[in-house]
């Protein structure tokens, strides 16, 4: 039993310790490929596990801001995979030297079939060291609206405020404008558009509109609520209620809502009209005269056999 257990154990050494190709002076084996895959896929765990612990546990006691911390980790992460990955090829035997052919046809295919995977990469790195978008940012980017929950190597991830979540490639980030709502100062000043009609009290409607403001509770008081008057238009006196705030970033579209039914609601109660536009049309009376010339009028035909039989005989 113990020599049929030696043979299978012999036969699977032997397995593992086959020779597949020779890369230098080092012989690739199936065991150099599985000790390979699994000290990759622990280095990769590993390297995430001590991101997560540097950020919250470490870097969480420090005054830095989340984004921040999240650059900071991240940039540890890339720079940990790249030293253990290179301490586990030489573990396994394998000169780094003669990996410079490989290197070379990996630069060549970068350069010419993952240029966009070299460019969100690139791109990447740029918006970790520069930070001009961070995590917990509010950004506007190629039509994508939301929050940023996190910045990787090839690609930024945003949640919208339907709980959306979208890739966004890095690379938008450096080609693209990029609104981002929070950006060193979150005091943001929103301007609500209103209209009256020009039989309106317009210091009612003023004192109206900065009453509605100071009431609401996201509403900052410096810098102080104002009140423009914009333009005399075809159909009402257009203002804007100027207000600014920093806690409602993420939800703009309610906070907006909450200011146009509070100025709705007051407006009724003050009979304050919000004109639409509006036509007057005027009929000017008189008499249309139609000449009808019977003589000139001509039969049309019963069917479309005699309308070819007329057009045969004009052409003859």
């Amino acid at each position: 039993m113990t020599e049929l257990l030696r043979g299978y154990l012999d036969q699977i050494l032997g397995v593992l310790n086959y020779r597949i190709f020779m890369l230098g002076g080092t012989e690739i084996t199936p065991l150099s490929i599985l000790y390979l895959v699994v000290l990759t896929f622990l280095l990769f765990w590993g390297s995430k596990r001590l991101r997560n612990i540097f950020v919250e546990r470490i870097l969480g006691k420090t005054q830095l801001d989340l984004g921040a911390r999240v650059a900071i980790g991240t940039i540890m992460r890339y720079i940990t995979l790249l030293l253990g990955f290179l301490i586990i090829i030489q573990s396994v035997g394998i000169d780094l030297t003669t990996l410079n052919v490989l290197a070379g046809a990996i630069g060549i295919g970068v350069g010419f079939g993952l240029q966009n995977v070299a460019s969100n990469f690139i791109s990447g790195l740029i918006i970790l060291f520069e930070r001009p978008v961070k995590a917990g940012d509010r950004i506007e980017v190629d039509g994508v609206d939301g929050k940023v929950i996190g910045i990787g190597a090839r690609s930024t991830t945003v949640r919208t405020n339907d709980n959306i979540t979208i890739i966004v490639p890095n690379s938008k980030f450096i080609e693209e404008n990029v609104i981002n709502w929070s950006f060193r100062n979150e005091s943001v000043r929103f301007r609500i558009p209103v209209g009256v009609s020009y039989n309106s009290d317009l210091h009612l409607v003023r004192k109206i509109l900065l009453a509605i403001a100071d009431s609401n509770p996201y509403v900052l008081d410096e810098p102080k609520p104002a009140v423009r008057l914009i333009e005399f238009g075809d159909s009402s006196i257009n203002l804007q209620l100027w207000v600014w705030t920093t806690e409602q970033l993420q939800r703009k579209t309610a906070f907006v809502s909450a200011l146009n039914f509070a100025i709705w609601e007051k407006f009724r109660d003050n009979d304050i009209e919000i004109p639409f536009p509006q036509r007057d049309l005027h009929v000017r009376s008189g008499r249309i005269k139609v000449k009808h010339d019977a003589l000139s009028m001509e039969p049309e035909p019963e069917n479309f056999n005699e309308l070819l039989v007329d057009n045969e005989e004009s052409a003859d």
